[in-house]
């Protein structure tokens, strides 16, 4: 008989523990979500203090981006990483969790580093203009003119309206010697900017 009272505390007490963790992690959701809106609203005091009420092993890959771009504003760049890696961590499709560590990356000189992060990027979403563009821009910087023009071309695919990818495509092909092609976009990005 004392079996079945140990068995039967032991179920209490774990579905107790299962509604308790259910009800956490709604709440974690919940405040993820609100964090969220307000990030997007330009609060970010507002969104860094509901995150911070989430348990650190109940944060979404999305709390950890937005503790990052909030560091990140305020031009702590290490401690920014790190969160943008704990993004990574909990949702290895965090595209801009990549994509921001390879801009880092980009400003400290750290070329290659940038190149393969904004690879990853692009894995987890290959349909971004922008990744294509820095990832061209992380060649040029190594000399890498035809790897740039490759990632140029397909930032010009995405979005075919950014005066900046026309004006570097255009660069890399003089650097490669096709001024013809050179000469194309760079009327092309003549126009972009006068409209």
């Amino acid at each position: 008989m004392p079996y079945l009272i140990y068995n039967t505390s032991m179920k209490r007490l774990f579905c107790a523990l299962f509604l308790l963790t259910n009800i956490i992690s709604v709440s974690a959701s919940e405040l993820s979500k609100q964090a969220t809106a307000f990030y997007i609203d330009n609060n970010p005091t507002k969104a860094l203090d509901l995150i911070l009420q989430i348990n650190e092993q109940n944060r979404s890959g999305q709390d950890w981006l937005i503790l990052g771009n909030i560091l990140a504003d305020k031009g702590e760049l290490d401690n920014a990483e790190y969160m943008y890696k704990k993004a990574i961590e909990k949702d290895k499709k965090c595209y801009r969790a990549y994509y921001n560590i390879g801009n880092y990356q980009m400003e400290k000189g750290q070329f290659q580093n940038a190149i393969e992060n904004y690879k990853k990027a692009v894995s987890a979403k290959n349909d971004n203009a922008y990744i294509y563009y820095n990832l061209g821009c992380a060649y040029l910087k190594i000399g890498d003119y035809k790897n740039a023009r490759v990632n140029f071309n397909k930032a010009i695919t995405q979005k075919s309206d950014v005066p900046e990818f026309h004006y570097n495509l255009a660069y890399v092909y003089k650097k490669l010697g096709n001024q013809k092609l050179s000469e194309t976009y760079l009327k092309n990005y003549n126009k972009l900017v006068n409209n």
